[in-house]
């Protein structure tokens, strides 16, 4: 149970690689002009650590299960039709979005991450 005021979280574990991309596009995002222009980026970003949260929370526990090959398989297929349905869906948010809905966006993100806001 979380101490007092903290509320329940889950944590994943993803690339260092996608990490210092995701921290590199918000720093990015929170210095430009017009972070609409980042849109794509970080659509793109979004979907990354969706697939990452996936396969960590489910797929990972799958293979550590050693649940076969077959099973494996089935559940790797689908994974991957739910995302192919999903990141359109969240590129075409993102791809909507103003410069002040961005920075929100992105300082969750930045929040969810741990990284501190750079300047």
């Amino acid at each position: 149970m979380p101490g007092p005021g903290k509320r329940p979280s889950l944590r994943i574990v993803y690339s260092e690689d996608l990490h210092a991309r995701v921290v590199r596009l918000l720093d990015t995002l929170d210095n430009a002009e017009d972070p609409t222009v980042h849109r794509s980026s970080l659509g793109d970003l979004v979907v990354e650590l969706t697939n990452s949260g996936m396969d960590y929370c489910f797929l990972k526990p799958l293979e550590l299960a050693k649940v076969g090959f077959v099973l494996q398989q089935s559940a790797n297929l689908g994974v991957a039709g739910a995302t192919r349905i999903i990141a359109p869906m969240i590129r075409s948010v993102i791809g909507r979005l103003e410069k002040t809905q961005l920075l929100v966006v992105g300082g969750y993100l930045r929040q969810l991450i741990g990284a501190p806001r750079r300047r």
